[in-house]
């Protein structure tokens, strides 16, 4: 895969958001990437660093229009930091063209059409590769990630609670319906394109749940931790907008079944992530403000009468979206999984 300069060659898909912008910052420091195209829907092919102006003097770089034949010229590999049903119109077309993709939508996360259909509104167009794509969640399926071609990089909200959830599911310390996830992100969550619930006037000195009962990330989020705990889990999740710009934290709820004290379900965590780079768990109730910037997620534990909270964080627009990415990228090219994301 790497081009003869012994580097991998690599596209963004829609470039103007904050999920792209984190990516190229990463991707700049990464050993073994030449960013060669940058996509947009604007005609006029501005320049990377009109879109992103803390990129000045950083990458010289005009955007182009969507083209799988003119992007399979320069790239070996497409980030797609596309909008969902945006990513499934473009994405059969890269990989016709022998385009290794890792998607940034959720257009790929679920196995199911119908399931998708139900929770996005839309009739997938592209069914037949839904099942058989790998879910990007490398702490968890990393062995399945190198050579592939399609990876469905996972939600923010999905990574912070599957991370924090699944080692208590598998090691069956507390019961898999039931689960209550209440997750806090910060207003970059919420895209780039201006929203009313995220003007300033809004959103600032102000706390906001919304999509109750309905956030698409649920179906997902049952559907890893089902698979990897061999369990059926079902979750209620609830996501609020916090006045800040980046981080996210879910606060987990579950009824304990079995007679574990905190200490002990530490180490059962510290177990089941041991020699996982990016994960950190702590004695201490973790805070956004430590992984911000970062690629790791901080967890901890807590047993309060029957109930097991769980308490996990990570910055929404890194380990929750470009910095996974990347880690995917790695396995996917065979570079070691932490290039361009330590220090």
């Amino acid at each position: 895969m790497p081009s003869s300069t012994d580097k991998t060659r690599v596209a963004i898909i829609g470039a103007t958001g904050y999920t792209a912008l984190e990516l190229i910052r990463i991707l700049l420091r990464h050993p073994h990437v030449e960013i060669t195209v940058a996509t947009t829907r604007q005609e006029d092919a501005p320049q990377l660093s009109e879109i992103h102006p803390s990129l000045r003097n950083r990458i010289d770089l005009a955007c182009t229009l969507l083209n799988p034949q003119e992007i399979a010229q320069a790239a070996d590999v497409a980030f797609t930091c596309l909008p969902h049903t945006a990513s499934m119109e473009a994405i059969p077309k890269l990989l016709a063209e022998n385009v290794k993709v890792i998607d940034l939508s959720a257009d790929y996360r679920l196995v199911d059409p119908e399931v998708y259909e139900q929770w996005y509104g839309h009739v997938h167009t592209d069914p037949t590769r839904l099942g058989t794509i790998v879910y990007g969640l490398p702490e968890l399926y990393a062995d399945q990630i190198p050579g592939k071609d399609l990876i469905a990089n996972p939600g923010c909200y999905t990574s912070t609670s599957i991370l924090g959830l699944a080692p208590l599911l598998c090691g069956g310390h507390i019961d898999p319906v039931g689960i209550c996830i209440d997750g806090k992100s910060g207003v970059s969550g919420a895209g780039r394109s201006p929203k009313m619930i995220t003007l300033f006037p809004e959103c600032n000195e102000s706390v906001m749940a919304y999509s109750v009962g309905n956030h698409r990330h649920t179906p997902e989020i049952d559907q890893v931790l089902s698979d990897v705990s061999g369990k059926e889990v079902e979750v209620v999740f609830t996501p609020h907008l916090i006045p800040m710009d980046r981080g996210l934290q879910c606060s987990m709820y579950a009824r304990a079944t079995s007679d574990a004290t905190e200490q002990e379900l530490l180490e059962v965590m510290r177990k089941f992530y041991e020699n996982k780079p990016f994960i950190r768990v702590i004695d201490a109730l973790p805070r956004t403000k430590d992984v911000a910037n970062t690629n790791f997620c901080d967890m901890t534990v807590r047993v309060s009468r029957e109930t097991v909270q769980v308490f996990s964080v990570l910055d929404n627009l890194i380990k929750g979206a470009s910095g996974v990415a990347v880690q995917n990228f790695n396995l996917m090219c065979g570079y070691d999984e932490t290039t361009g994301l330590l220090p």
